[in-house]
């Protein structure tokens, strides 16, 4: 297969894959399952039980305590098919050394400031409005991998609880997603919510902090929902989309790291 075959198939492929999918009633129903199934999994650790999850795992604890990123599907490959949907499960752990817990919420909470840390893939970062400990926050996400981009206005709720002075948690719930059309030129434009290319429909997060050893440990759960791939399209887009969730998680656990280490959450 010749270049230029191969750039015509690709380019066939990608403005196939650019039409419009639809977020349906059986796939939001599908994800809202799969989250209850998740929380309930999760409800030993929000009180404290098993609280890490890379302390149940040798790999994990082991490229944790050797200064690495521990990065792992929840299941199989972390992809579960739904309905007209699939959904992406990551885990994601790292150590930070010489940290404290408060320092570490600190940054996390800095919305206004994620994204300085956390570029190119969050932008325009604002904290619309704090209750407590309950957050709502606006951000710009930015995915690009090969020849697909995309640029989507997210709008997120969290929540923070405390179990003590040494643990605490955050859970983090996507309310309203679109994709940007032409993003940054003057006929930029939000596409419907749900109808538009179905590359994140919803994102889900649970964070889990414990400072112990001389710093805190930090692990995560990213669970995204995106479409599904037509038969015809999974050898070319499948690989994309089932290593974005993974690299993302791994990508924002090294930004945290980094700016902690750097005192970049200093005034």
């Amino acid at each position: 297969m010749n270049s230029a075959f191969r750039f015509g198939v690709a380019l066939l492929s990608t403005l196939t894959f650019a039409r419009a999918a639809e977020l349906k009633a059986d796939t939001i129903a599908a994800f809202n399952q799969y989250i209850a199934d998740t929380e309930a999994r999760l409800e030993p650790q929000f009180h404290g039980a098993g609280f890490l999850w890379s302390d149940g795992s040798a790999e994990a604890r082991k490229t944790t305590q050797q200064g690495a990123i521990a990065i792992h599907p929840q299941r199989g490959n972390g992809t579960t098919p739904v309905k007209g949907g699939l959904i992406e499960d990551w885990l994601g752990a790292v150590f930070v050394p010489h940290a404290r817990l408060q320092e570490v919420l600190a940054l996390a909470q800095d919305y206004d400031r994620h994204g300085e840390v956390y570029k190119p893939d969050l932008q325009d970062t604002h904290l619309l409005s704090r209750n407590g400990e309950d957050f709502h926050m606006r951000m710009r996400v930015f995915k690009t991998k090969f020849f697909l981009t995309a640029v989507f206005n997210v709008e997120r709720d969290i929540h923070f609880t405390a179990l003590d002075d040494k643990h605490e948690y955050s859970r983090s719930y996507s309310q309203r997603i679109a994709e940007v059309s032409d993003p940054g030129k003057p006929g930029e434009r939000e596409l419907p919510v749900g109808q538009d290319r179905g590359l994140l429909w919803r994102l889900y997060a649970y964070w889990f902090y414990e400072e112990r050893d001389g710093g805190v440990y930090i692990t995560c759960e990213s669970i995204t929902l995106t479409r599904d791939l037509p038969f015809a399209l999974r050898a070319m887009f499948g690989p994309i989309i089932q290593d974005l969730p993974g690299e993302s998680v791994h990508t924002g656990l090294d930004q945290t790291r980094r700016a902690i280490l750097s005192g970049i959450k200093k005034p």
